[in-house]
């Protein structure tokens, strides 16, 4: 989850895979509802060369069906070597490695929010060419 300013990521919870992808749904629309969250990010497994495979398609078929349950607006961001990152993370805070392997999702998960929250932010921070031209 984010801030109220969209500038920090901080880790939540991880929801663990029930076997019934409408009830999964529902407890994501269920804890943005209770969070008031407006924009989920999804992280989007793109191949180490750019292409979206099976992975990635995936990932679109499930916001597909995510869409059909909300009005929230879903985004998707590269999440390659997120979860390398949480490991390195978890690991520079001397966490254990049975509680990494728990937190190693919540951390990737926070990982990629907050890089695209800094897109999201860096985006509208650059300014308009044209303004800058005038």
């Amino acid at each position: 989850m984010s801030n109220s300013e969209r500038t920090v990521a901080t880790p939540y919870s991880v929801i663990t895979r029930s076997g019934d992808a409408r009830r999964d749904h529902n407890q994501i629309i269920a804890i943005a509802n209770e969070w008031e969250i407006t924009t989920l990010v999804f992280g989007l497994p793109i191949s180490l060369d750019g292409t979206l495979g099976p992975a990635a398609q995936k990932t679109k078929d499930e916001i597909d069906e995510l869409k059909k349950l909300t009005h929230l607006e879903i985004k998707t961001f590269d999440e390659r070597f997120t979860t390398v990152t949480a490991e390195q993370v978890l690991k520079d805070q001397n966490v254990s490695v049975i509680k990494r392997r728990r937190l190693v999702d919540q951390v990737a998960a926070s990982i990629i929010l907050q890089a695209w929250l800094d897109a999201q932010l860096n985006e509208h921070s650059i300014p308009d060419k044209e303004a800058a031209n005038e």
